[in-house]
């Protein structure tokens, strides 16, 4: 009975977004299979969130390997990609991120204790506010942050804010990735129009994630409740609240996995192997 209630409590904190970013829900959902292993908990967990595959790898791959090694792999994972990351900062840069994403922030944690030199924007990331999250975090680690309204995009990544405002021109976009797929990157929603205007700007956008988000077909995405954005429903105002949209891979300058940096199609070709 205990078990049922843990099992019950995990999988109200992934589907309410207590437990957020692809790897750490990954992580709780194989934390509640093995309270009570059976295929109706499999099927239970993945109906929670259709929009993470890594989830379902990790379903996929409980019970049929040690949970030991799956929990290995994340952290050799996170390993690899910090490395690269590491490299892949200069010092004195400015570096842009959305919403949270735990091998974005891990990965910079690191390279800032390594002795890299750079500073943060990011965006709050509505209506749930996990950009919070990202800056809380980075904040806590030493690194200096500031966050940007989601509707200064255009701003925070351009030059258009104004010497008087004191900022500095980002010189690369680091975001996460809850799916990679063939044609496109899904990550949480505003990341296309940051990559598009990155694009614009001549900033390079790199993706950062464990090749188990990798699906080889589209995927559903996911619509959250309209009482996020406004708690009441009014007559005749319709209300949508996508979590999720497509960065294409033309936006993208490369992929950091625990294969290391790669072109977007040099990591399909590794992934698909």
């Amino acid at each position: 009975m205990f078990n049922q209630y843990r099992f019950n409590n995990i999988c109200r904190k992934i589907k309410e977004i207590k437990i957020q970013g692809a790897t750490d829900v990954a992580r709780a959902a194989l934390k509640a299979y093995y309270l009570i292993p059976s295929e109706k908990s499999k099927k239970i967990l993945l109906s929670l969130r259709p929009t993470e595959p890594m989830l379902s790898h990790i379903i996929d791959l409980a019970g049929n390997i040690p949970k030991e090694k799956i929990l290995l792999h994340f952290s050799e994972s996170q390993n690899k990609i910090n490395s690269e990351v590491f490299k892949l900062i200069k010092n004195n840069s400015v570096i842009f991120t959305h919403c949270h994403s735990s091998n974005v922030v891990n990965s910079l944690i690191y390279a800032h204790k390594k002795g890299k030199i750079f500073e943060v924007y990011n965006t709050e990331t509505r209506p749930l506010f996990q950009g919070r999250k990202t800056a809380k975090e980075l904040s806590r680690a030493g690194i200096n942050v500031t966050q940007f309204v989601d509707s200064a995009v255009r701003i925070a990544l351009s030059d258009a804010q104004g010497k008087e405002e004191k900022t500095r021109k980002v010189n690369l976009v680091l975001l996460g990735a809850d799916a990679l797929l063939n044609d496109s990157v899904i990550n949480k929603v505003g990341s296309g129009m940051i990559s598009e205007i990155a694009h614009d700007e001549k900033i390079p956008v790199y993706i950062i994630a464990d090749s188990w988000k990798y699906a080889h077909k589209s995927i559903k995405l996911e619509q959250r409740n309209f009482k996020e954005i406004w708690n009441s429903q009014k007559n005749k105002i319709h209300m949508k609240n996508p979590a999720f949209e497509a960065i294409p891979k033309k936006y993208i300058s490369g992929i950091i996995s625990e294969f290391g940096l790669m072109s977007y199609e040099s990591f399909l070709k590794r992934v698909k192997k």
